[in-house]
């Protein structure tokens, strides 16, 4: 076998030795001449074929006559893509990113794009990928993705849960322009208060990410790029209603105020006020609400001093009300006339970015980033209470540079955060301050022919947490053309903030215990972690078409857990892990463009995820073991500026496993394991001319519904009610339309 792989390797190399070169040499402008380049990235688009420029400039890189895109990068300068028509001595300037565009690149755009060269396994889902759905939020921008799952927390208050690798959102570092902005009091809703026409490109990792973002990351980050002032539409609306009622408002204003300075003024409004109980269990099917988002954003660009700055100004009032069909808060809050639950929200947030690019040394780059929230919730499920105030600034400086060339490239920095929590559970009050600072080192080797590596180490020192040390790791290796093999290994540490990830268990009548007492939170230990994962990428031509399959596989084991026990169906147990607990996730994923315009997607998904209970060893609950994907997108030709989209998604869960009900009475308990659940979404789009478009859709087309989701919904305030098993849909079909019109 080893003598077949060393023939099979040396195979490869004659013939990419015995290809054609082409050659040439990047230049880049100083006082007025054009001056060799040294370590510039050249690589041709959609490959993994690479090369470095030496010392004066010139380089040499295979070549074939289907490429025909080169690309030139290094850091500090714009990065161009060359149009190569024939094999010829190719002589390009770099223009440093205070001087021209970029080369435009006519070719289509993936929706979803994935990088050979990244040593980190990230896609970016481009607003292409997200205009295939209604898409109305963050956490409805993931229903055409594969590595992402979506569902329901709760069968009462609408709360849509997120996952990757099997792990719930707490376990994924979630930011906005790489700033952390779903956590604390707003884990459990935040997803929704993000408007997904604010989002202009979502960039999703794998496993644990950069140290720079942080130390909570355990699963992967997910970061939301927003639309920019400079580049957004001058007026943008978008304007939804659903067969349900739900009515959506989206409107952007961006104007140049100066040179230097472009503003936006973004307002999101959406409301739900119409009384939905389709299975008729007595309860509402989905909440009522009604939401206000503004966002003031403010972006200044200077590149004669090398400045370029963002700030914004963020306010949210959210308020939802859910339970009960006949429930009125006005007469029956805070008695046992009709369960109800009220969940008021309201979000101040204040975040700056500021970037320095030395216009001598454009590799040498200096980052600030500061984020102040306010946030504050005031709720009750029933009888529960639960109200949160939560506090929390945020610092990080970084300064990037090189080492001899880009090929070596540093990180380094300084990070600041600072939380103040106040909750009142029932009767109880919980406060606390959590503070910390922490620096960070990371290094990446990038030589885009073969190998790409990251290695980071950071050190925090925390008053509730201790002096902890976080490493992460990642390496990118091209066995061969259009291929990628990853590796990736990491840790992370957090404190779980159990009230506010699991505000679901307020929705039934479960008595909440917190087992341990000796620990900084709650009487709870952190959580610690260890991910690790490979992947494997390979582009091919099948049939003269694009395609690529991925295959991946991670392992999450913690160190320990907080343990959420829900096998005693009158009982919510937190408590420190003793034994074992990790998650293992393995995905399949084929993409295909079949013919000109049409695209297909296809992915299959294993969880084995288990945990040592009080009870004993166990699959975590509601998570199913094998999931299937498709999605199907095709679009017509642009005839004088109009065109059809259409765009289907179908996703398949088999059975999940029920958290036990053997000691309820014997009309609550249910099965050991629920059944399969398969749906279909829908969507066409009508482009009539680059202003204007509209769009059709439906969501769970089939019409597939979860029978009894709430449990004793007769007796809500009896000691079986409970809404949390969840495991399907709740509403059945539901359709939509809208429109969008755009000013560039």
């Amino acid at each position: 076998m080893k003598k077949y792989l060393f023939i099979k390797f040396m195979f490869l190399s004659l013939m990419l030795s015995a290809q054609d070169q082409l050659k040439g040499v990047i230049l880049e402008t100083s006082s007025g001449q054009e001056m060799p380049l040294p370590g510039a990235n050249v690589y041709w688009l959609d490959s993994s074929i690479g090369a470095i420029t030496a010392a004066d400039g010139t380089f040499a890189i295979p070549y074939k006559f289907s490429y025909n895109q080169l690309v030139v990068s290094y850091v500090g300068f714009k990065t161009d893509t060359i149009t190569v028509n024939e094999n010829r001595f190719v002589k390009h300037v770099l223009q440093t990113s205070d001087e021209l565009d970029a080369v435009e690149i006519t070719s289509r755009k993936q929706a979803t794009q994935k990088s050979y060269l990244k040593a980190t396994n990230t896609f970016t889902v481009t607003s292409d990928e997200l205009l295939k759905a209604a898409c109305c939020n963050l956490a409805e921008s993931f229903e055409t993705n594969p590595s992402i799952d979506v569902n329901f927390a709760d069968a009462v208050t609408g709360t849509r849960q997120i996952k990757m690798l099997g792990l719930t959102s707490p376990y994924i570092l979630i930011a906005t322009e790489n700033i952390p902005a779903i956590r604390g009091a707003s884990q459990a809703y935040g997803l929704s208060f993000i408007p997904g026409t604010w989002v202009e490109s979502i960039q999703i990792t794998k496993g644990t990410g950069s140290v720079v973002n942080g130390f909570e990351s355990i699963a992967g980050q997910i970061n939301a790029e927003l639309v920019k002032p400079e580049t957004d539409d001058k007026l943008f609306v978008n304007l939804y209603g659903a067969s349900s009622e739900r009515l959506e408002l989206n409107t952007h204003f961006n104007t140049q105020v100066s040179e230097k300075w472009s503003t936006g003024l973004y307002v999101h409004g959406n409301t739900h006020q119409e009384k939905h109980d389709v299975n008729n269990d007595g309860f509402l099917d989905m909440p009522l609400y009604n939401q206000i988002n503004l966002m003031n954003r403010w972006q200044y660009t200077n590149p004669e001093k090398g400045f370029v700055s963002f700030i914004n100004l963020k306010y949210l009032n959210d308020e939802k009300q859910a339970g009960q069909v006949d429930f009125n808060p006005d007469t029956d809050k805070g008695t046992t006339n009709f369960w109800g639950s009220e969940i008021n929200s309201e979000r101040f947030e204040a975040t700056t970015k500021l970037g320095y690019v030395n216009p001598e040394i454009p590799y040498q780059t200096l980052g600030l980033q500061l984020a102040f929230s306010h946030h504050n919730q005031d709720s009750y499920f029933g009888l529960n209470l639960y109200d949160i105030e939560h506090n929390s600034f945020y610092s990080n400086l970084i300064y990037n540079s090189i080492i001899g060339d880009s090929r070596h490239k540093i990180k380094t920095g300084l990070s600041f955060t600072y939380d103040h929590y106040d909750e009142l559970v029932n009767t109880t009050n919980y406060e606390r301050k959590e503070n910390s600072i922490g620096g960070f080192f990371e290094y990446a080797f990038d030589n885009l022919d073969k190998l790409t590596m990251t290695a980071g180490v950071r050190v925090d020192q925390h008053n509730k947490l201790g002096f902890f040390v976080t490493p992460r790791f990642h390496l990118r290796y091209t066995p061969w053309e259009k291929s990628a093999l990853r590796f990736s290994v990491g840790r992370g540490k957090r404190s779980a903030n159990i009230f506010a990830e699991n505000q679901n268990m307020f929705a039934s009548s479960r008595q909440i215990n917190i087992l341990n007492s000796g620990g900084a939170i709650y009487g709870l230990d952190p959580e610690i972690a260890w991910n690790y994962g490979v992947s494997y990428l390979q582009g091919f031509n099948l049939f003269n078409r694009k395609a690529d399959v991925t295959f991946d596989f991670y392992r999450t084991d913690f160190q320990n857990q907080v343990v959420v026990d829900w096998e005693n169906p009158y009982e919510v147990n937190f408590y420190n892990l003793e034994g074992e607990s990790y998650a293992n996730s393995f995905q399949f994923e084929f993409n295909y463009n079949a013919f000109k315009h049409f695209d297909v997607r296809m992915a299959y998904k294993y969880y084995d995820i288990q945990t040592d209970y009080e009870s004993g060893k166990l699959e975590k609950p509601l998570v199913p073991k094998h999931r299937l994907f498709a999605n199907a997108s095709y679009e017509t030709e642009i005839k004088n500026n109009s065109q059809w989209k259409f765009d289907a998604t179908y996703n398949w869960l088999s059975v999940q496993r029920f958290p036990s009900t053997d000691v309820s009475t014997t009309a609550f308990q249910l099965a050991d394991e629920t059944p399969t659940v398969g749906t279909l979404n829908l969507q066409i789009t009508k482009v009539f001319s680059p202003k204007f478009e509209v769009y059709l859709g439906g969501e769970n087309v089939t019409n597939v519904r979860q029978d009894d989701p709430v449990v004793s919904a007769d007796n809500p305030f009896g000691s079986n009610f409970d809404s949390n098993f969840v495991y399907g849909p709740i509403y059945g079909s539901m359709y939509y339309a809208g429109l969008r019109f755009r000013i560039k």
